[in-house]
């Protein structure tokens, strides 16, 4: 029998290890970290026959050595160990590539982007879902792939939400109809550089049979029809600013979303806020609509869509001061986009892990947006000296979302604040184990308010 070892015991190297072993391999599973939640999961595992280690590293230095590595998105695809064992002759793939190789008889979406892919992701799965199909999201977003694969019923399409990591680490994976939302500089301690990051990204779409990009991105754009000739653009602009002919052309005209020329439906009909969101609208019909669904699923899908957890999600209002949860804003970019979405004057709350990246739009936002910023976590020292650079001065540093909100309160009444927004513009690994996490916690400490 075989032997495949799994890196990375989250959600998506559970799910690979028990396909794997579904397969016939002989499965090994190791997670450098240690905890009650996976020590559950090592009971699980070990039920199926699964050898699985906590608090470990895979070492080419234990024997005998597997013949297939899984990794988790979260496992660097170049760490030094990954490097030795492809040079040994050892297969490496991602979960998401394993997942790939079991259902590459069904068409697959594959949506990436810097910002917006899961909103995006979200809004094609409930379209095709309306239309009768079973399609649902996985991925960043739902289930892991590998949990598709895994199940009984086999799904009519594949709705994927596909990171940089992701794309790294699937070097076969060839959606019927790949997806860009944006592009800004993210996770460049990983990637290094931004054109590699692009490059990554550029993978998954090359390998698409039909590309979909936001053409009202700075960057895409000036990348444009030079490298995607074929490609389907939108704008929330009109017509006149497509990067392509009208025939490739997805756009907002007069209030309605156009296909084509086509009427498909009023604009407005997006419940959610932001002119991002119109973007994100325009990409899912598209998609929609290359996917041969009619426009009557599709306008019901929308008028229907509740939005998505944790990005501008309006938790609850308290003296009507409305509470939003923007904990997905993970970056700079991100972060600016949810507070160009909210009306001013807000109250604040960001921090957390920093990462790299250019600040200059997101504290100008905060300058025209904000009335007080609350800042949190390992980035609030770092923070309060790029506020003070840039003349802003109304911050406080408060460490935790414990003391933020009731605080927030207390400021939003003083500045006559319409809302706090939790925007975080950082990742979450200071003080939570993931942004999911963390924004239970601030809807969580919301709720709580109301009792």
């Amino acid at each position: 029998m075989p032997l495949a070892h799994v890196i990375g015991l989250g959600k998506s190297g559970i799910a690979a290890a028990k396909l794997l072993h579904r397969q016939g391999w002989q499965v090994k599973a190791s997670d450098r970290q240690i905890s009650d939640a996976l020590r559950q999961q090592q009971k699980t595992l070990h039920n199926l026959g699964i050898a699985c280690d906590l608090g470990s590293s895979f070492s080419l230095e234990d024997a005998p050595l597997p013949e297939r590595i899984v990794v988790s998105p979260g496992v660097p695809w170049d760490i030094p160990v990954l490097v030795q064992a492809r040079a040994q002759g050892i297969e490496i793939l991602g979960e998401m590539e394993l997942a790939w190789q079991e259902l590459s008889d069904i068409p697959w979406v594959g949506v990436t982007g810097t910002n917006g892919k899961t909103t995006t992701t979200a809004l094609i799965a409930a379209i095709f879902q309306q239309a009768g199909f079973y399609a649902p999201g996985c991925g960043n977003i739902g289930y892991a792939a590998c949990e598709l694969a895994l199940g009984e019923k086999r799904p009519d399409w594949v709705i994927a939400e596909i990171s940089s990591y992701q794309i790294e680490s699937s070097s076969t994976l060839s959606p019927q109809i790949g997806v860009w939302t944006t592009f800004t500089p993210d996770h460049l301690k990983r990637h290094k550089t931004l054109d590699n990051y692009y490059e990554i990204k550029a993978q998954l779409l090359r390998r698409s049979h039909h590309q979909v990009f936001n053409g009202d991105d700075a960057y895409l754009r000036q990348r444009g029809l030079k490298e995607w000739p074929n490609a389907y653009w939108t704008s929330i602009k009109g017509k006149q600013h497509l990067v392509s002919s009208p025939q490739n052309g997805i756009y907002i005209q007069d209030r309605w979303v156009m296909v084509q020329g086509d009427p498909i439906l009023p604009a407005a009909s997006l419940k959610m806020v932001g002119a991002h969101n119109q973007q994100n609208l325009l990409i899912a019909v598209a998609v929609a609509r290359l996917a041969g669904i009619e426009r009557e699923a599709i306008a019901e899908a929308i008028a229907n869509f509740p939005g998505v957890p944790h990005r501008l999600e309006l938790i609850s209002a308290i003296d009507q001061i409305d509470l939003i949860n923007d904990s997905k804003a993970t970056n700079y970019d991100a972060a600016e986009v949810g507070l160009s979405a909210v009306q001013a004057p807000v109250i604040l709350i960001a921090g957390g892990e920093a990462k790299e990246g250019d600040d200059t739009q997101w504290l100008h936002r905060i300058k025209s947006k904000a009335a007080a910023v609350l800042l949190i976590g390992e980035a609030a020292p770092h923070f309060a000296q790029r506020l003070e650079a840039v003349g802003y001065d109304s911050y406080e540093m408060v460490e935790t979302l414990d003391r933020a909100i009731p605080r927030s309160l207390v400021l939003a009444k003083h500045y006559q604040a319409k809302g706090v927004l939790f925007s975080p513009a950082c990742a979450s690994f200071d003080q939570y184990a993931n942004f999911e996490q963390r924004g239970d916690h601030f809807r969580q400490l919301c709720l709580e308010l109301n009792q």
